[in-house]
């Protein structure tokens, strides 16, 4: 990661809001999909899907091992998905809850 000063870090803190509002004013799954697919590389984009798609399986309740066989994610980008999903800011397990309660 960068190394920054108190200003530059509450500037990030700043854009780093103003991406989240940018997320939340988009009204549908597709227009997520093309602001992702703007802002973010193919790979990046590929490591999310393969986090959220870790996320799904964790709680569902599969060994890292079965995650790894269905996935071929990385053992280390297992653990760290599961260690979030317990210890983290709550994201995982929001949107988790959120999109079981929806209806198909």
């Amino acid at each position: 990661m960068k190394q920054h000063d108190q200003s530059q870090k509450n500037e990030l803190k700043s854009a780093a809001r103003s991406l989240s509002e940018a997320l939340l004013s988009l009204e549908s799954a597709n227009e997520v999909k093309q602001f992702l697919e703007d802002l973010c590389t193919p790979a990046e984009i590929e490591a999310m899907v393969d986090r959220w798609r870790v996320a799904q399986l964790v709680d569902q309740g599969y060994s890292y091992r079965d995650i790894r066989e269905m996935t071929e994610v990385s053992v280390t980008t297992i653990g760290r998905v599961a260690r979030f999903m317990e210890h983290g800011t709550g994201g995982y397990r929001a949107a988790l809850d959120r999109l079981e309660k929806k209806p198909s």
